[in-house]
């Protein structure tokens, strides 16, 4: 069973949106532990500036845990991730923001060991999205790569030749899963 609500635009009456949800929550474990969270919650003393100037750029991949992989805290860095941790034109325009605006100068562009993104075609995943009952997906690019050293490589030049991003300090590496360590690509 699901309730749908209305929300206005504005100030006026028109219908802008149906919100649709379930009306047992999906949200209820990750709810319950930020209630446990909020109470003994305290605010990171800083601006939301990146305090170690840092930008980093990784993959969603859920084992990866980007503050602790570099001994960062709360309020040092400004993450970005997506899959494969490849720069798009939203990773480039975030960077613009982050560095004028948010003290970041410099980016490191963080791939990872055993990514599903690298090693496999784009024609590969896309079979594996329609297989686990998904669209077709083949209108979109996912950015897959058998070689994910130069994509790193390509990446970071990306950065670097970026006309809004001149003078950032850009590094590019290689997250180990099994051992936690760095390699540096470039």
């Amino acid at each position: 069973m699901t309730t749908t609500s209305r929300c206005s635009c504005s100030n006026d009456s028109r219908d802008c949106l149906q919100v649709t949800s379930p009306s047992d929550d999906v949200f209820a474990d990750v709810l319950t532990a930020n209630a446990a969270h909020a109470e003994h919650f305290r605010p990171v003393p800083r601006e939301g500036k990146a305090a170690k100037r840092l930008a980093l750029l990784t993959c969603m991949d859920s084992r990866i845990d980007p503050l602790a992989m570099l001994g960062l805290a709360a309020g040092d860095a400004k993450i970005l991730r997506n899959a494969g941790a490849r720069v798009t034109d939203d990773v480039l325009r975030t960077l613009v923001l982050a560095s004028y605006l948010l003290d970041v100068d410099r980016v490191m562009v963080v791939a990872h060991t055993n990514c599903r993104m690298a090693g496999g075609s784009e024609d590969d995943v896309h079979k594996a999205v329609a297989e686990a009952g998904g669209p077709d997906t083949r209108s979109l690019s996912f950015l897959t790569t058998d070689d994910q050293d130069s994509a790193v490589r390509h990446d970071v030049q990306r950065i670097r030749s970026w006309p809004y991003l001149p003078g950032l300090a850009v590094g590019g590496f290689v997250y180990d899963l099994q051992s936690g360590s760095l390699r540096r690509v470039c």
